[in-house]
């Protein structure tokens, strides 16, 4: 069986030669640092060289959802503790007198007409909409609404952010549960329908990304309890 010849002093790197290498390589790696891995992952570019690459955009990008994540799961863990402690209200059936009619006296010579019955009022239509919030949010401020719902309703809803486009995160949490329906960047309007997952609060995470304010329009209506502010 052959094996490897073990090398003479002479083959073998000198001290000089080992720490000049480490050297190389402790340089390059330090400039990869600076121009690529930096500017990519953190969106930190001290030499300019990364947002000449296009990777700097990238960091920042990388930057701006891990702030939203964080922001969202800090408000889901607010919402969850809230609703731990809470029951849903009850909504209570109006009541409503009816009024009783007193009999004319009756005239001892003369009999009363009989009065023509009054026609039947018109119903009156139902609005498409139960309640609409106007909120203005300063550059990078968030603010969240979500409906108190029961399993299997369904609500509708309409937004629009005046002002420029918002970023958005629809989910909902209740009794141990979180479900995430929808997220998007950058999105000036949505409408549509939300069916609740399961009996909790469900709606919306809105962050305004722009440099100057904007004000966010939001109008629901349908099988739900309350709209409430979360955030």
């Amino acid at each position: 069986m052959y094996n490897t010849d073990i090398p003479n002093r002479e083959e073998l790197p000198s001290t000089a030669k080992l720490i000049r290498s480490t050297i190389i390589a402790a340089i390059v790696a330090l400039v990869l640092l600076v121009t690529v891995v930096m500017p990519a992952e953190y969106a930190l570019d001290p030499t300019g060289a990364g947002r000449l690459l296009g990777l700097t955009e990238m960091g920042e990008i990388k930057e701006q959802l891990a702030e939203e994540a964080a922001a969202d799961e800090a408000a889901q863990m607010v919402a969850v503790n809230s609703a731990a402690g809470q029951k849903s209200p009850e909504v209570s059936e109006p009541v409503v007198a009816e009024a009783v009619e007193e009999p004319a006296p009756a005239s001892e010579a003369e009999v009363a007409p009989a009065e023509p019955e009054p026609a039947p009022e018109p119903e009156i239509a139902e609005p498409q909409w139960q309640d609409e919030v106007r909120v203005v949010l300063t550059p990078g401020e968030g603010t969240e609404f979500k409906l108190t719902m029961e399993e299997g309703a369904v609500a509708r809803f309409s937004w629009v952010s005046e002002g420029g486009p918002i970023n958005f995160d629809t989910h909902g949490d209740g009794g141990g549960q979180s479900i995430s329906y929808e997220k998007g960047r950058g999105v000036p309007e949505d409408e549509g329908e939300l069916e609740a997952a399961f009996t909790g609060n469900h709606g919306w995470f809105f962050r305004n990304r722009n440099d100057n304010d904007i004000t966010l329009v939001l109008r629901t209506g349908g099988d739900y309890g309350q709209l409430k502010k979360m955030l």
